[in-house]
């Protein structure tokens, strides 16, 4: 992740959400390989792709960088369980952001989860939404 992005994300986290994203001194490379939770964003379209997983999101659903990146957000949840993310991203668009999400996801091997104590934010830059941004602290297999 370059440092842009970063400063993007951060930066809109402590907007909207009213904390910073990450302790003092974080950096890109740390968020990307080194956070403890999970950190996912997508861009502004009205299918969303994924256009970043940090090494922990790329761990809980069984993607690599190459793989997760440019893949719809929607396939994240499965077919029945879109209709519970669509208001996530409904709510984080109305109000630029929301937390305590608590959503089931899929894994690549079908593998189902539980990420819990959800942010989502979005992510602004000269004024124009180019997305939004996730991170969850918490996952444990459902």
């Amino acid at each position: 992740m370059d440092h842009h992005f970063f400063s993007l994300l951060a930066d809109c986290h402590l907007r909207f959400v009213g904390t910073p994203l990450a302790g003092p001194g974080a950096t890109a490379r740390w968020l990307y390989e080194d956070a403890p939770f999970g950190v996912l964003a997508h861009d502004g379209a009205d299918d969303p792709r994924f256009t970043y997983a940090n090494v922990t999101a790329q761990r809980c659903f069984e993607y690599d960088w190459a793989e997760f990146v440019g893949l719809p957000s929607r396939f994240s949840a499965e077919p029945d369980r879109r209709e519970d993310r669509q208001r996530l991203l409904d709510a984080v668009h109305e109000k630029n952001y929301a937390t305590g999400y608590r959503g089931q996801r899929i894994a690549k091997s079908g593998r189902r989860f539980w990420i819990e104590d959800v942010t989502m934010w979005n992510l602004v830059e000269d004024g124009a939404l180019v997305g939004q941004a996730a991170v969850f602290p918490r996952w444990r297999d459902a």
